[in-house]
């Protein structure tokens, strides 16, 4: 029997295709990544029986970056990154093993099915699937074909089973545009980011940002709010003056005219128009008009409306509001909802959508109405080509969902149903007035046939007085007639729904990759989110914009950007080469790195302006080696030290404290060491400023504290305080934290890992001896003798914190609370604990040890 192997995007995804086709007749068990789950049942597949396997990646299978040295900031000049820089495709997830995963669960199939999502993006995944898992499938004789792509826009048993029966093929132009788009920026941003990042954290010490990031898309969207700002900024109000009337209808009603001149700016014209006006004690009709209007229904919802609506309405932003429609999505709620289109296609079921909500407890009524009296068809739209609009595809609750997954849900199946509902009608009725020399007008509307307002209530037409019935030449006395002084107000900075209003006009990022970029900009400390969702750009990203439009206007306008975007979508189509707008592309971007690189000087007289130079910014912390100076310690991120008289900054661990630690001094460069701590339930180490950015031996890198220095005597190295292997990871090692007393830790230097242990001893060291069993450094604690848990009045105990059964019952496993990224996993390195004499590399099995020895402690640690 032949098998099948089916791959979707999304574990859960997986399960719920399986489901559908399998009709419920499936075994499951986990891949050995363990993230992904497979799914085998029997069925016919081309007319012939077959096995079933379902399974799925975790989006992006592969990531793009350099080679080597290129990934090292300090190796490489940046420009070298726009040509001569090799890139390769790396997982993109390490941990998770998917290329091994799949190749595990490929080998040995006979066909492939395809269900990525159906656009660009899954598109590309689907051809890093395919070079995981062809080499290892059976080969096919006499030209058979053995890939096929499933295409399909909602999780339903009718558009599975029919995505099922026409099966295509994967569309490789399409992915050539993702690469196309994943090189482009990585090249560029990389580039851009490594030289201002570098340049501008070298002189100035509070730009309170770790990442000076340039972004093809993220500085067009930054242009667009640091623009609105601008304009704020230089807005000078201007007073101008109106006229309001009154006119009384009857004894207990009145009516308020608008001036048809609507303004003036001069204050005596206004008072000219006043003094006319006011002498006239009535008010005549000169015209009314009765006109029944309609306000329509709305388009079919897209992507970018839906963002739109999430932000301005719901409080949601865009990343997040996406992040929730795609959960929505695989669970079957709605359909794809990455979408450009706003029409339905003629064949979509709109009745079946419908009838799907007709017992819900909020909107039964209007629904069970409109499949009674007949549906509308709704308004034609946009048809991009991609998938449907997002739809509802099964009723769901608020207790089914809750939060903002309601919230978000509730909407899309409102506005769905509004789109199938009759337009709203309204009479508007106006009657125009003459008092002197001087027109004034009055209108209303009244609401005949409520339409899609029903559904969506915030869309109805408001409620106003309706007027007299009047005719031309009837007379009103006037109440009052008075002038208003008022002022133009400056317009308000950008709402995030505005924004991406503008992105999409500009062709800036894509319905999916336009949240990324907002959210980018807000990370980056280039904007902050204020109340109604209005985005405020902060000093750095006022300076870095103004500074682009003075070097090159074109790094920050959207037309660079939107003509590279036209160029993507041609390669998409087929219609252009994909190398050769690559190699255009970074061409003219090269050029336009060196021009910045050159006039860099210009960006930099306005940095200077907002920002503090690192000589003056931070406190004096800790004395370099080299001059025996007071180092500046800055706390704004990325925290670093600075020495303004050797004019050298040396970076530090990031996501913690810092502070001087005992005045004691690294035995190698003399500088003082300090302490980096990730809070009272985390890890600590000391560290030598000049160590930690210039490892001095060979087998240690960059970013290394002293509980990985290998010095042979130092006493706050490695060999001094190590004691073992840690209990979870294969590299890591268990470090005494001499500043931990009273409540004494014992942490790995690798992973997270963190042992208490001792509490309340007077003092712990770590003992040149190494316990017989297990090889472990013995410890040497000192209890304070009205806590001493030892027996009789022994206050004093040496042994291995693994093996021996009194210091058992005082140690207690944990995870440290917060964990730094150079907490990492790598290869094992020799550790030379004792004073001469190497230990044994951490992960070689000991002759002496039991074989079950490292699984024991870790039952018991755990």
């Amino acid at each position: 029997m032949k098998t099948v192997l089916m791959v979707a995007e999304k574990p859960s995804l997986a399960q719920s295709i399986a489901k559908i086709l399998s009709r419920g007749s499936l075994s499951s068990h986990k891949g050995l990544n363990g993230a992904c789950s497979v799914h085998e049942y029997t069925g016919t597949f081309a007319g012939q029986p077959v096995r079933f396997k379902m399974t799925s990646v975790c989006g992006h299978v592969m990531t793009l970056d350099f080679l080597g040295k290129y990934n090292k900031w300090d190796k490489v000049d940046p420009a070298e990154l726009f040509s001569q820089a090799p890139t390769e495709k790396k997982e993109a997830n390490p941990k998770l093993n998917m290329v091994k995963f799949l190749q595990v669960e490929g080998r040995g199939c006979d066909y492939i099915v395809l269900w990525l999502d159906c656009d660009k993006e899954g598109e590309n995944i689907c051809f890093e699937v395919l070079d995981a898992v062809l080499p290892v499938m059976n080969k096919a004789y006499g030209g058979e074909k053995t890939v096929f792509r499933a295409r399909f826009s909602s999780i339903t048993d009718t558009d599975i089973c029919n995505a099922m029966a026409c099966l295509g093929e994967p569309d490789h132009n399409e992915a050539l545009s993702v690469d196309a788009r994943q090189e482009l920026d990585l090249r560029i941003g990389c580039a851009f980011t490594r030289f201002q990042t570098k340049y501008f954290q070298g002189k100035y010490g509070d730009l309170d940002s770790s990442l000076i990031s340039f972004g093809p898309c993220q500085t067009p969207t930054l242009g667009f709010c640091v623009e609105r700002h601008d304009k704020i900024q230089s807005f000078k109000p201007e007073t101008y003056w109106v006229l309001q009337a009154k006119v009384n209808t009857d004894k207990d009603r009145s009516l308020l005219l608008d001036w048809d001149r609507v303004r003036v700016f001069d204050r005596e014209i206004a008072q000219m128009f006043l003094n006319m006006t006011k002498l006239e004690k009535e008010a005549q009709v000169e015209a009314t008009s009765r006109k029944e209007k309609a306000k329509q229904r709305p388009l079919a919802l897209n992507t970018v409306e839906m963002l739109r609506v999430a932000s301005s309405s719901l409080g949601m932003g865009p990343q997040h509001a996406m992040q929730t429609a795609e959960r929505l999505y695989t669970q079957g709620y709605i359909s794809y909802p990455r979408t450009e289109t706003t029409h339905y296609p003629e064949n979509f079921d709109l009745k079946g959508s419908l009838r799907q909500q007709a017992n819900h407890p909020y909107w039964a009524d209007t629904v069970k109405r409109l499949l009674a009296e007949g549906i509308n068809r709704p308004r034609k739209g946009h048809d991009a080509g991609d998938h449907p609009p997002i739809t509802p595809m099964k009723s769901a609750t608020e207790a089914e969902l809750g939060g903002d997954a309601w919230r978000l849900y509730e909407y899309i199946t409102r506005h769905f149903i509004a789109t199938v509902s009759h337009d709203c009608k309204y009479l508007q009725s106006t009657i125009s007035f003459r008092i002197g020399p001087e027109l004034f007008t009055c209108s209303g509307k009244t609401v005949l046939s409520p339409g899609f307002t029903e559904i969506m209530p915030w869309q109805s037409v408001p409620l106003e007085e309706s007027l007299p019935t009047c005719q031309r030449g009837d007379t009103f006395p006037v109440g009052e007639v008075k002038m208003l002084e008022k002022q133009t107000s400056p317009p308000d900075y950008l709402t995030e729904a505005e924004l991406i209003t503008l992105m999409e006009k500009h062709g800036i990022g894509t319905d999916a990759s336009i949240p990324v970029h907002i959210n980018n900009i807000c990370q980056r400390n280039y904007v902050s989110v204020e109340s109604g969702r209005r985005l405020k750009p902060t000093n750095l990203g006022i300076v870095l914009v103004h500074g682009y439009y003075k070097i090159d206007a074109e790094l920050v306008l959207p037309t660079i950007r939107s003509a590279v975007e036209k160029q993507l979508n041609l390669i998409a189509q087929g219609k252009a080469d994909y190398r050769q707008v690559l190699g255009h592309t970074l061409d003219v971007f090269k050029r336009k790195f060196h021009y910045f690189v050159d006039s860099i000087a210009g960006m930099d007289e306005l940095m200077e302006v907002s920002f503090s130079p690192l000589a003056a910014t931070g406190k004096p912390l800790s004395r370099c080696g080299k001059c025996h100076r007071f180092m500046k310690y800055i706390q704004a991120k990325p925290s670093r030290l600075h020495c303004s008289h050797c004019d050298e900054t040396y970076t530090l661990p990031q996501n913690g404290t810092i502070k001087l630690y005992k005045e004691l001094r690294c035995p190698l460069d003399d500088f003082e060491l300090v302490l980096w701590s990730s809070g009272s339930r985390g890890k600590s180490y000391p560290l030598c400023p000049y160590c930690y950015n210039h490892p001095p031996f060979r087998d240690m890198k960059k970013g290394m504290g002293c509980n990985e220095c290998t010095h042979p005597s130092c006493q706050h190295s490695l060999s001094m305080l190590g004691i073992g292997q840690c209990v979870e990871c294969e590299s890591g090692v268990l470090v005494l934290d001499p500043t931990s007393g009273p409540k004494w830790k014992v942490a790995c230097n690798k992973c997270s890992v963190v042992a208490h242990c001792f509490e309340n001893a007077h003092r712990v060291r770590v003992s040149t001896d190494t316990c017989s069993v297990c090889e472990a450094a013995l410890l040497d604690v000192d209890f304070n003798k009205a806590k001493s848990p030892l027996p009789g009045d022994e206050t004093q105990h040496m042994g291995c914190v693994f093996c021996d059964p009194v210091f058992q019952e005082l140690v207690e496993l944990k995870h440290a609370a917060s964990c730094h990224p150079m907490h990492r996993g790598g290869p094992g390195r020799r550790q030379g604990r004792g004073r001469g004499r190497a230990r044994r590399p951490p992960g070689k099995p000991n002759p002496r040890r039991p074989k079950d020895k490292m699984s024991a402690l870790a039952a018991y640690f755990v």
